[in-house]
């Protein structure tokens, strides 16, 4: 029998299902847990009131084995939303069952329904498999662009600064 792959919308009652797969996530990139705090943003910002980030749950035969999570940004030079992929994860023991594949082809008409020009995410350095598997896709690295961050605090003392 061959398995079944489903990918769909989160709901509020895939919350606990949806951290559990955060966590593994975090488990895979030898990463903390997200603290109790950020568990309860997490689900906020997935299912509350004011929706800012969206969930996609992949399924196996039913069980769930993978999530992303998307978010819109802006090109000004396109004029068109971008479709940011934040995390896409699936479990080990899910892998090599076609279920990356099909969470990236939902999430590439997710973009098409949505209007968007592009999709963009970034990958770690070294993760190998990931980089494997965008490159047979066909997405391009881009080298022209760094990414930079500043962390929370960082963003208060400038924050600070500029008042």
């Amino acid at each position: 029998m061959s398995d079944r792959i489903t990918i769909r919308s989160a709901t509020p009652d895939d919350a606990d299902t949806f951290l559990g797969l955060v966590d593994q996530l975090a488990d895979y990139e030898k990463l903390d847990r997200p603290s109790p705090e950020a568990r309860g943003r997490l689900v906020a910002d997935a299912f509350g009131p004011r929706q800012r980030i969206s969930v996609f749950l992949g399924e196996l035969d039913g069980t769930a084995v993978s999530y992303a999570i998307v978010l819109e940004t802006y090109s000004s030079f396109l004029a068109l939303p971008t479709l940011y992929l934040e995390d896409l994860f699936v479990t080990p023991d899910a892998r090599r069952h076609g279920i990356g594949g099909a969470f990236f082809r939902f999430l590439a008409g997710e973009a098409v329904r949505r209007g968007c020009g592009r999709m963009e995410w970034v990958v770690l350095d070294w993760n190998e498999l990931a980089i494997g598997f965008y490159d047979k896709l066909g997405a391009r690295r881009m080298t022209e662009w760094y990414t930079y961050r500043l962390n929370a605090e960082q963003l208060q003392e400038i924050a600070g600064a500029v008042s």
